[in-house]
């Protein structure tokens, strides 16, 4: 990281005895994350590919953090990130320049932080590191993100809370206001999640809820949940792989999900638990709730300092509009070279059964594959991917 730091030391005016102090500091950061993909059944005809792909294990990003010392414990901060394509130097979300993270805020040692803008959920910041996506990224992911373990989504005009930690227990809270003109409820988020962690145990559990505006109009205006009126996330999510985009126009999603870890000597084992549900209404496309309970499990061994060993599998099951199952099994390994440089390599293979919405026609269809949170839907019921690549943080 390159730091670059400013310092003030008010000077004593005329008539005013005693020195005020401020300290401020602000880091410029990112990463770059890069890699060779091969994908088969990767096209309506059964065809691979071979390709340049950014993103495996984080996405690649820069950003500006900082914070100004107010004194008495209390601090402000504040974070902009952006997104990009390393391959085409794109934003990651077109006319959105700080589309990862963008908020300002108030942090006192002893209340906590407090903060407003474009940020992640609870979940994503508290049950996400306890599974085998907080490890090896996108690879690990639940199949379609459908519970958003992958954190495809931001939440936007939001403001959360994240308390101190208390003897090992950690609170947080959002509530993201829609801007509905005489609807206050409609396009809402809100959302909380505790953490629990002593020695080598962590545990963690929490609920999102997302509503939509009630008309088709405002849903679609903005591509779905992005946010003009009624939109507090983008439509990055639900992904675009045909596993959930069919309930993109969902009325609302409620989202529970629990995880725990455990660490022993070079082992990392959790377990994880998600339901996941897309809720209709008139204008959604379909009729009757879609509900996704979402099983994951990971296994990590740390070989040397250095090098690193995952496994995963994750068991996603549908019902009430369609009634999927997708079986995903996960492999992964890095090499850190030095602490800012790793080499890595993930795999996965995914079987899909039973049948899925066909976002295109609207009816049932036989269920395809598509790997993690990637949108990459196969031919068939089966997909294999491997991703070979560097990550590079500054």
């Amino acid at each position: 990281m390159k730091r670059i730091a400013l310092s003030t030391l008010s000077l004593t005016l005329l008539g005013v005895t005693g020195m005020a102090h401020a300290q401020s500091s602000v880091t410029l950061y990112g990463l770059i994350d890069e890699s060779v993909q091969y994908v088969n059944n990767a096209t309506p005809h059964g065809g691979s590919v071979v390709k340049l792909f950014q993103g495996n294990l984080q996405g690649s990003r820069f950003g500006l953090k900082g914070s100004e010392d107010l004194g008495g414990g209390l601090k402000a901060i504040f974070q902009l990130e952006n997104g990009f394509d390393v391959n085409t130097g794109a934003l990651s979300s077109s006319g959105t320049i700080f589309n990862r993270q963008s908020f300002v805020g108030l942090s006192g040692d002893n209340w906590g932080t407090l903060t407003a803008g474009r940020q992640y959920d609870p979940l994503v910041d508290m049950i996400q590191p306890l599974t085998g996506d907080g490890y090896f990224g996108s690879t690990f992911a639940t199949p379609g993100d459908v519970d958003n373990n992958d954190n495809s989504f931001r939440v936007n005009n939001s403001v959360k809370y994240v308390s101190p930690v208390w003897s090992g227990f950690q609170i947080e809270g959002m509530y993201a206001l829609g801007g509905v003109a005489g609807s206050t409820g409609s396009g809402q988020t809100w959302s909380g999640a505790a953490t629990y962690a002593t020695g080598p145990f962590s545990v963690a559990a929490g609920y999102l809820h997302a509503s939509n505006a009630n008309s088709l109009a405002s849903r679609t205006a903005a591509g779905g949940w992005a946010g003009t009126a009624g939109g507090t996330f983008d439509s990055a999510f639900p992904d675009n792989a045909g596993i959930n985009s069919a309930y993109a126009f969902s009325k609302a999603i409620g989202i529970a999900s629990a995880a725990v870890q455990y660490v022993t000597g070079p082992f990392t084992a959790n377990l994880s638990y998600s339901n996941a549900q897309y809720k209709p209404d008139a204008n959604s496309g379909f009729q009757t709730t879609q509900k996704f309970n979402v099983g994951r499990a990971y296994l990590g061994y740390q070989v040397t300092p250095a090098a690193l060993l995952g496994i995963g599998y994750a068991y996603t099951r549908g019902t009430g509009d369609a009634t999927a199952t997708y079986n995903q099994v996960s492999l992964g390994g890095s090499y850190a070279l030095s602490k800012r440089t790793d080499l890595y390599t993930v795999a996965a293979w995914q079987h899909a059964s039973g049948d899925q919405r066909d976002p295109a026609t609207g009816g049932l269809v036989a269920a395809t594959a598509s790997i993690g949170s990637y949108g990459n839907q196969s031919s068939t019921d089966n997909q294999v991917m491997v991703s070979v690549g560097i990550r590079h943080k500054f």
